[in-house]
């Protein structure tokens, strides 16, 4: 997936931000982080067995998605 694709999901309404909400969803699609995720995110997705991709970095999403807020984990639902 590229950030065109998430980028349409956030204006569908189809993705969850930040770590708590992707370990919360059921059925979720694809799960995505940020490059400089912190390593205790990382953690805690690889213990409950969560495959993700890495994409660009926090401040890079920040801005291509158009986000007022840093994030580095998206569930795509």
């Amino acid at each position: 997936m590229n950030i065109k694709e998430l980028r349409e999901g956030i204006e569908a309404g189809k993705v969850l931000f930040g770590i708590k909400q992707a370990l919360k969803v059921k059925g979720k699609k694809q799960v995505f982080i940020a490059k400089d995720t912190r390593d205790e995110t990382v953690e805690k997705l690889e213990e409950v067995k969560v495959e993700f991709d890495v994409l660009k970095s926090k401040a890079e999403l920040t801005k291509e998605l158009n986000l007022d807020f840093e994030c580095e984990v998206f569930c795509l639902k």
